[in-house]
């Protein structure tokens, strides 16, 4: 075999572990509907943790999803034990739902040390965000491979002309202040199940989301963060 066949085979290979290896969620406009449904104020940067990939790689991209390989329910202590993940590039499997609470503690901290803080929250929004993807909380196995990016797009050409579908399907959670974290790993719990049954059900039936499925995924998503919006709020105050 002649070095150029060896270096062509090295980049495709290159290449392959690129465009299936990269978990991206829903695209931006529906990451921004997300936020705006919750009444996020800085909603137009609900999509930055995605740019933020294209330059950090797998630094960023691990905290976007569980590769769940083993279809284990998710509790509150497999939330909690991903903390410790965050931004760890040699997560393989990926740190989705400790994301979620670190970049929180993250806001926190920096917020106390003085200094501009609300670009942790923006992170915070889009793992909320990814949390609804069902393909984010399933094997990253061929189905998903090939389904992905069409269950990112589902409804992005008319999210944002339709936020009262989004709307229509949030309800209420409740976070103790005094108990935050732990009732917010149990909620991260319970979408995380949510959308990791509906992603198998996808696999088994073979097919894609619906709309109406869609909308209801996005209400899991918007329910939780305005409760964490509602909780910083208090704890503002």
């Amino acid at each position: 075999m002649s070095l150029f066949q060896i270096r062509a085979i090295i980049f495709t290979l290159l290449i392959i572990n690129i465009t299936t290896g990269t978990s991206w969620a829903w695209h931006d406009k529906t990451h921004i509907a997300i936020a705006k449904a919750a009444g996020y104020k800085h909603w137009y940067n609900a999509a930055g943790a995605d740019i933020t990939k294209i330059k950090t790689g797998a630094l960023e991209e691990k905290n976007h999803f569980f590769d769940n390989d083993k279809n284990i329910e998710v509790t509150a202590k497999t939330v909690m034990d991903q903390i410790v993940q965050y931004n760890n590039p040699k997560d393989l499997e990926g740190h989705l739902y400790g994301a979620i609470i670190a970049s929180l503690r993250e806001f926190r901290n920096t917020k106390s040390a003085g200094k501009y803080a609300e670009y942790h929250i923006a992170f915070c929004v889009h793992y909320i965000g990814d949390l609804s993807q069902p393909l984010h909380n399933t094997s990253l196995d061929n189905f998903n491979k090939t389904h992905h990016s069409k269950n990112d797009g589902i409804v992005e050409d008319e999210v944002l002309d339709k936020m009262s579908d989004i709307q229509k399907n949030m309800y209420e959670i409740k976070l103790r202040p005094s108990n935050f974290e732990e009732d917010l790993a149990k909620e991260i719990a319970r979408i995380a199940n949510i959308s990791r049954l509906l992603g198998l059900k996808l696999r088994a039936e073979n097919r894609d989301m619906t709309k109406e499925e869609t909308y209801v995924q996005l209400g899991h998503s918007a329910s939780l963060l305005k409760a964490i919006l509602n909780e910083l709020d208090e704890s503002e105050k």
